[in-house]
């Protein structure tokens, strides 16, 4: 299993950890001009100045050298668009404040030289943790991020992160002045924020690519890393479509220009001077910059803004279902020819899709006639659409294509709490049937006190099955198998049995643990 990226060191981002272009190709092209002026200068004997290139193969060595291609800065963009860019501090509140600084004080002696560099340049989102907070704990909380202007009258984007629980927002501009702003709204699910400067009129802005980056691009980073304010660092567009594990609506660019705490809310630029994306996240095991860094996408940032201008927050269309992706193994089971779409674990009671007449077990092919390649491209999809709008579903319904039309609903702000039954005592009296070839014991659900009345309970696990391998647990409850309903041992049997004489390489079975349910692709093992 592929280890997911460690992000929780990001200081200040509340569910991953933050940090991304170099400049090390230039080092070496000037390493190799400069190179070649010194074998020059060496290959001559001793000489006056005067007659340095008297001799023609020095003459000549001097020619080549200044037919060589000098490399080309980011001089001339960087000038055009560092004033754009904003150094972001705000003050927290005061819980905040008093969680923060209970809990991590400056490792460092107090009144020593270091102490005093990270007071002054520190903040949750400036410094590592362990190094925030007042002296010893007293004090006013800050943070420091980084941002941009959008509009010469003021409107500025950064990450939510970088101004949440925020009572008082300060931006300094790269000219030095010092203004207040307010929130105008925020998106914690794309961890982005739209602030208003007050007291000018007429400020430098950024404007946002229409255009999409592709791997390989350069990009310049530029934003407040430690409260320095004003860095700018260049790189490549390293990936893009990145996951890293903060939501449905992750769809990250990838850069290896160097990032640091601080940058978050800053802009990376392509080389026509306009924002691909605001920086937001960092792969990080050591806090800093490792060339591993995550900017949101300029296209969400427009989508996102605009609502947040208008109305102050994001609204998304919602369909009403807990949605998983199509692993190779459930294509083979649902005898899908690709493992693509999004598979449908759960409709939500009384949702769009569930009084359309979606399923357990339908997947989700295409939305208006487009493909859809994944669970997390279905959720942007649909989240990108306004509440209220009629869309066609192509759905995989047991085995035949149909197609669904149903209006968006909204999608919740908060999630709701969902009754889980499945906490009481799962023990009972009942030991449970072993099911060969899977490595499980089952009971019937309504013989194992608080399990429920559908389905059977699974009551032990072999470690070394392939069940177990595919995350089952004691107290989980199959509802499922094979797309048919299953209440006690012997039917598990059966429709195993009838998944192996239809010549199938594993079973689909949805269950539910936690409250939730998922499907589940197992083996089945030969004979």
């Amino acid at each position: 299993m592929t280890e997911r990226p460690d992000l929780s060191s990001y200081p200040s981002f509340k569910e991953p950890k933050r940090s991304l272009f170099s400049a090390r190709k230039y080092a070496l092209m000037a390493s190799v001009v400069a190179g070649l002026g010194v074998a020059a200068y060496g290959l001559s004997p001793s000489h006056d100045p005067a007659d340095l290139f008297a001799s023609s193969a020095h003459a000549q060595v001097n020619t080549e050298v200044r037919k060589v291609a000098q490399p080309v800065g980011f001089a001339d963009i960087v000038e055009r668009v560092k004033p754009s860019v904003i150094s972001v501090k705000v003050n927290l509140h005061e819980k905040m404040a008093k969680d923060d600084t209970n809990n991590e004080d400056s490792p460092f002696q107090p009144g020593s030289p270091m102490e005093r560099f990270f007071r002054r340049f520190g903040g949750p989102d400036g410094m590592p943790p362990g190094m925030r907070g007042g002296p010893r704990g007293r004090g006013v909380v800050t943070g420091q991020g980084s941002g941009f202007f959008i509009s010469a009258d003021g409107y500025a984007v950064t990450n939510n992160h970088v101004v949440d629980g925020a009572d008082k927002v300060e931006v300094t501009t790269d000219d030095g002045k010092t203004y207040s702003a307010k929130v105008i709204g925020t998106d914690p699910r794309t961890d982005l924020a739209l602030i208003k400067v007050e007291g000018g009129s007429n400020f430098a802005f950024a404007k946002l690519s229409d255009s999409k980056p592709r791997i390989g691009d350069w990009v310049l980073a530029v934003g407040n890393p430690f409260g320095l304010g004003g860095t700018v660092t260049a790189g490549i567009v390293s990936a893009s479509g990145r996951d890293i594990g903060n939501g449905p609506y992750d769809d990250f660019i990838q850069i290896d220009a160097p990032v640091n705490k601080g940058n978050s809310g800053g802009p990376a630029f392509d080389v026509s001077g306009e924002v691909m994306g605001v920086n937001t996240a960092i792969y990080s095991p050591s806090g800093g910059s490792v060339g591993i860094a995550f900017s949101i996408p300029a296209a969400t940032v427009k989508s996102v803004v605009a609502q947040l201008k208008d109305k102050g927050t994001v609204s998304r269309g919602w369909i009403g279902v807990q949605i998983q992706p199509v692993t190779s193994d459930i294509a083979d089971s649902l005898g899908m020819k690709k493992a693509e779409g999004a598979l449908v674990a759960e409709p939500q009671a009384n949702g769009p899709a569930a009084k359309a007449g979606i399923e357990s077990g339908d997947v989700i092919t295409a939305v208006n006639g487009e493909q859809v390649k994944d669970a997390r491209e279905l959720a942007r999809t649909i989240g990108s659409l306004p509440p209220g709008n009629a869309v066609k579903l192509n759905v995989l319904h047991k085995g035949q294509d149909k197609v669904v039309n149903l209006t968006l609903g909204q999608l919740p702000n908060t999630l709701e709490a969902k009754a889980d039954n499945d906490n009481g005592d799962k023990g009972g009296a009942t030991r449970g049937t072993d099911v060969p070839k899977l490595g499980l014991t089952v009971a019937p659900a309504n013989s194992v006190a608080g399990a429920g009345k559908e389905g059977v309970v699974v009551t032990e696990v072999d470690p070394k099955s392939s069940a177990a391998e595919r995350g089952f647990k004691e107290g989980d409850v199959i509802l499922e198998v094979g797309g048919k309903s299953v209440g006690t041992a012997g039917e598990v049997r059966d429709a195993i049995t009838s998944a192996r004489n239809d010549n199938k390489n594993s079973v689909l079975m949805r269950v539910k643990s936690g409250g939730s349910s998922r499907f589940v692709a197992v083996p089945l093992a030969k004979g």
